[in-house]
């Protein structure tokens, strides 16, 4: 069994194990980090060697701390990497490699539209009859995007809204609210097999889903990192935020989706966003217009080039086709926006 990791913000681990009455054997660890002293590497195999093949990735971690040398440093490497990287052989998770990804990106769409167009592509990808696909979304005009369990009045000012003819739209993710504007906002969709987050808890697929946009972020000299559970942050603030949502059908899918802030409107946001004291208290900081802080601000590149950039670091890493959404898909996303995300029903659904 082969399985693969890389630690967010640090190298790759690649595990190699069988398994034998109930018990890894025959362990091997590589990848691209730095450890030191040497005879670290053979302690953290003989860790793994005989573990029950049941152990879960705590449990791999702690067997790991208590062999390794007291001298020794990681660099790029953790603990739990590696047990993350053992718990997706043992789960015969795909790679990134393994797949011919495509890329949609398209006409300025309806927020509801965007929407559906989330659950037909992701369901797709469960099926088998789409590839695994980055989408870009681009916005016909202003939004606001709460989360599935998000109370609709305790997020949203209707008054606000309306006096900036704000569409207000419910997604199939769970977290907060989003507050867009077309040219003021970059917003990409990852539909992907179940199979390439196996052996991840819920929180570390979102850091390894999150990687790739990371280092396409470090290519514009921005030093970003994931921080938990579904924030991109920097230096100067905080810059995006994901969401997920898992697809049950076919072999399984996830819908991993971001919205980063190029350029924001900070008091059009805040007439139209409820953002209460508790939700401001964790984030250390007393004002609402301190939590996000634009990339255009911090690369100096306009919106096209970033998001150009952004694709061309995923076609790099990756590799990326374009394509298209279909007729059918399309035609299945305009009866959702019908009969579920264009509906008073479904966007008030917790009221």
């Amino acid at each position: 069994m082969h399985g693969e990791y890389k630690v967010p913000g640090g190298k790759l681990v690649v595990v190699d194990l069988d398994v034998e009455g109930g018990a890894l054997r025959n362990v091997r660890v590589a990848g691209d980090f730095f450890l030191e002293p040497d005879e670290a590497i053979l302690a953290i195999d003989a860790a793994l060697e005989g573990a029950p093949a049941n152990t879960d990735t705590a449990g791999l971690a702690a067997r790991i701390d208590a062999a390794l040398p007291a001298s020794t440093v990681m660099l790029g490497l953790t603990s739990e990497g590696v047990a993350v990287a053992v718990r997706r052989a043992l789960a015969h998770a795909t790679e990134w490699s393994d797949y011919d990804w495509q890329l949609i990106h398209e006409a300025p769409q309806s927020p509801a539209l965007h929407m559906a167009l989330d659950e037909v592509i992701t369901a797709e990808v469960a099926a088998g009859r789409r590839p695994p696909t980055l989408r870009v979304w681009e916005w016909d005009s202003p939004a606001v995007i709460i989360g599935s369990f998000q109370s609709l009045r305790n997020e949203v000012d209707p008054q606000g809204a309306e006096r900036h003819g704000v569409t207000v739209v419910r997604r199939v993710s769970g977290g907060g609210a989003m507050f867009v504007e077309p040219g003021n906002t970059i917003t990409y969709s990852l539909s992907v097999p179940d199979a390439l987050v196996s052996g991840l808890s819920f929180a570390d697929s979102y850091a390894y889903l999150d990687d790739w946009v990371l280092g396409a972020l470090g290519e514009m000299g921005i030093r970003a990192w994931y921080q938990p559970l579904n924030d991109i942050a920097t230096d100067a603030g905080k810059i995006a935020g994901a969401a997920q949502k898992r697809v049950v059908g076919g072999e399984g899918a996830v819908l991993h989706h971001v919205t980063m802030s190029y350029d924001i409107d900070a008091d059009k946001m805040l007439e139209v966003l409820r953002i209460g004291k508790e939700k401001l208290s964790d984030k250390g900081t007393r004002s609402a217009k301190k939590r996000v802080d634009p990339l255009r601000r911090q690369t100096g590149l306009a919106r096209e080039a970033v998001i150009e950039r952004m694709i061309e670091s995923f076609r790099t890493r990756h590799g990326l086709t374009r394509g298209r959404v279909t007729d059918e898909e399309m035609a299945r996303a305009e009866e959702l926006v019908r009969t579920k995300f264009g509906t008073e029903e479904w966007t008030a659904r917790v009221p």
